[in-house]
C-alpha cells in the first residue's frame, strides 16, 4: 500500500483547513454531491454519473474560479470532507460563494471554519471587495454557519427553489471585505493578524 502524501494547505485553523482543489479526488467530490440531503440543499433534482463529473472536473481545473478542498485537521492528518469556491466576477471584484460538505462533516462548525477561511481568502489573497451567495430559506444550519461566519442578510427571491417537494424561497447573503471581522489566517502568515 502507497502511503499518501502530506496535502498542501494554504490557509488553516486548528480544527480546518484550505487547500488545492485536486483531480485525484474527483470520485470523493462525486460520492458527496450524490448525497440526497446535500442535492435537497442545491436545490438540484438528478444525480450525476462518475463519468460526467470527471469531464466535468477536468473543465473546472482549467477555469478562472477559485476552488478549494476542505480539510477537517481535528484528527491529526488532515482529512479531505468538501469543496468551497468562489466564483469571481472580474470587473467589479465581487464573487459569489459556494460550498459542500459531505455528511460525516457537518454540524461540527466546520462549514463555518471554512466559510470564514474561504472569505479570508477572497479578501486578503484574490483582494475582492464583496462575496455573495443563495441558500434555501429552509437550510437553518448553512444560514447559521454563513451568518457565523459574517455572512449578512441582503434579500429574497420569494419561491425561487424547492425543498422536499415545495415551493420555498431563495435568500441572498453578501458578506464586505470591509467589514471582514478577524483572526485572518492570510494575515497571520505574514505575522499580523
Amino acid at each position: 500500500m502507497t502511503e499518501q502524501p502530506e496535502p498542501t494547505l494554504w490557509v488553516t485553523t486548528d480544527t480546518c483547513g484550505l487547500g488545492p482543489y485536486r483531480a485525484d479526488l474527483v470520485e470523493t467530490y462525486w460520492r458527496w454531491e450524490q448525497e440526497p440531503t446535500l442535492m435537497v440543499g442545491y436545490g438540484r433534482q438528478a444525480p450525476e454519473s462518475v463519468e460526467a463529473r470527471a469531464e466535468g472536473m477536468a473543465h473546472q481545473l482549467q477555469g478562472a474560479n477559485l476552488r478549494f478542498t476542505v480539510y477537517d485537521l481535528t484528527e491529526g492528518a488532515p482529512v479531505p470532507v468538501g469543496v468551497s469556491t468562489l466564483l469571481p466576477d472580474e470587473a467589479v471584484r465581487t464573487a459569489e460563494f459556494v460550498i459542500m460538505l459531505g455528511k460525516g462533516a457537518r454540524g461540527r462548525g466546520l462549514g463555518t471554519e471554512a466559510t470564514r477561511l474561504t472569505l479570508d481568502y477572497g479578501f486578503h489573497v484574490a483582494n475582492l471587495r464583496a462575496v455573495w451567495l443563495k441558500v434555501l430559506a429552509p437550510n437553518i444550519a448553512a444560514i447559521r454557519a454563513y451568518e457565523k461566519a459574517g455572512f449578512r442578510s441582503a434579500g429574497r427571491l420569494r419561491e425561487a427553489g424547492y425543498w422536499l417537494g415545495e415551493t420555498c424561497d431563495e435568500l441572498a447573503f453578501d458578506a464586505l471585505a470591509k467589514e471582514f471581522a478577524g483572526p485572518s489566517a492570510v494575515k497571520a502568515l505574514f505575522g499580523a493578524a
